[in-house]
């Protein structure tokens, strides 16, 4: 008898795609993500490409989806710690973490008026911070504040219990266990940025101006740090020269051997917001290649007419001027054979896409590839999708997650 239940395990838009579309042809869906919200990557992006619209509006259809279809349980702040058995028939031990918040939140933000802690903000990637009970993002589905237990003072200071009239603070909540039967699992953990931190010759992380691509996604963002302006996360300064260094860890043997596919797009986006704030700003783009596949061309080529230098080679060092914070980038052209030492205001590190299978496996006997993207197929009736599978935008993100759907029913048939 085939078994209609399936796991999904990340919330980001591969998982949130999988879940709706299993649930809505009938299947029970078990949605788990590690995080206190769904969501994932796309809701830290501040817009698409090509067309440059915001994904919360498109986050927010699939959210609707989800919360009219009683098919769908979504489990936040949780962890699969086990999966065995077989096509059609695993068994799924889940730890939930506790939030410390009840479901009887209603999102009015008086326990983080009064509480008197702060802790860096990891959605913002530490450029703002928040209080030890917070919202975890302005668009947070599910809507309800969360407790960082890291950070709060507990029992000692209590001033968030307090002062919520609807007892929805329980400070003494503890860790659960849940278990599962499912016919099939949809792994969907997404990726990460490729740490700066292990790239010894672009500072290591040091170089307060060098940011990632992601940090530059939030700077850009209305619902950031600096909501929506440009600056300098050193002293906040409006950045006039700004260079992007394409291939950041990856297409690297020493680090990421894949392409991750959506950079170069990623870093044509970004001119576009620099462009907007500051139409005088000069921009430089270090790269190999420019991968702008197919209908992409067209985005880059409108991108071009900004005037941008363009200079094809892979820098060598990332450096700090310590007394003006500037950034100083050494590189070698090859076209003109010129070797280049250039000062810049902010560097965009286009740090690629290392799947989260990279570090925290599926605890299951899955394949993998060099750099750890899932070979999905590799043990019956667990599928991966989205960039846990390949590098991909989200457009093949969603592509892929339906496509991992159409397998885990048909694994859950077999079995």
């Amino acid at each position: 008898m085939a078994n209609k239940s399936i796991l999904v395990v990340g919330g980001g838009i591969s998982g949130i795609t999988a879940a709706v579309e299993a649930a809505e042809v009938g299947y029970e869906v078990f949605l788990v993500e590690k995080n206190p919200y769904l969501g994932g990557k796309v809701s830290q992006i501040n817009e698409y490409f090509p067309k440059l619209c915001p994904p919360n509006c498109g986050l927010e259809i699939n959210f609707q989806r989800i919360k009219k279809n009683p098919k769908i349980r979504v489990i936040t702040m949780a962890k699969v710690e086990n999966i065995s058995g077989q096509e059609g028939n695993f068994d799924v031990t889940v730890k939930i973490n506790p939030r410390y918040i009840t479901d009887g939140c209603t999102g009015c933000g008086k326990c983080a008026e009064v509480c008197p802690v702060e802790r860096a903000d990891d959605f913002n990637f530490g450029l703002s911070k928040t209080k030890a009970v917070y919202l975890p993002q302005p668009f947070a589905f599910p809507m309800k504040y969360v407790i960082d237990s890291t950070a709060c003072n507990g029992a000692s200071c209590g001033k968030c219990a307090e002062v919520c009239e609807f007892k929805a603070v329980d400070l003494a909540m503890g860790a659960k266990t849940m278990k599962l039967n499912v016919g099939a699992v949809i792994w969907a953990t997404g990726w990460d940025s490729y740490p700066v931190e292990k790239l010894a010759n672009y500072g290591s992380g040091t170089v307060a101006n060098a940011i990632s691509n992601l940090m530059m996604e939030r700077l850009a963002a209305l619902t950031g740090p600096t909501a929506g302006k440009i600056v300098r996360p050193s002293d906040g300064k409006e950045p006039k020269n700004i260079a992007f260094v394409q291939c950041a860890g990856s297409r690297d043997e020493n680090h990421q051997k894949a392409c991750s596919s959506v950079c170069c797009m990623a870093t044509l986006k970004q001119i576009s917001y620099v462009k907007k704030q500051y139409p005088d700003a000069k921009v430089t783009i270090y790269y190999m290649d420019i991968r702008a596949m197919g209908k992409h061309e067209d985005f880059y080529n409108k991108i071009k007419e900004y005037d941008i230098t363009m200079i094809k080679g892979k820098p060598s060092e990332i450096k700090e001027d310590p007394e003006t914070k500037d950034v100083i980038v050494l590189a070698e052209n090859q076209i003109t054979q010129e070797i280049t030492e250039l000062k810049y205001d902010l560097v965009v590190l286009a740090t690629g896409m290392a799947p989260a299978t990279a570090v925290a496996k599926v605890p299951a006997a899955v394949a993998y590839d060099v750099d750890g993207f899932v070979l999905s197929g590799s043990v019956p009736g667990i599928y991966a999708a989205g960039c846990v599978a390949k590098p991909g935008d989200v457009a093949s993100s969603v592509q892929g997650a339906t496509a991992a759907v159409i397998k885990a029913i048909q694994s859950s048939v077999r079995g």
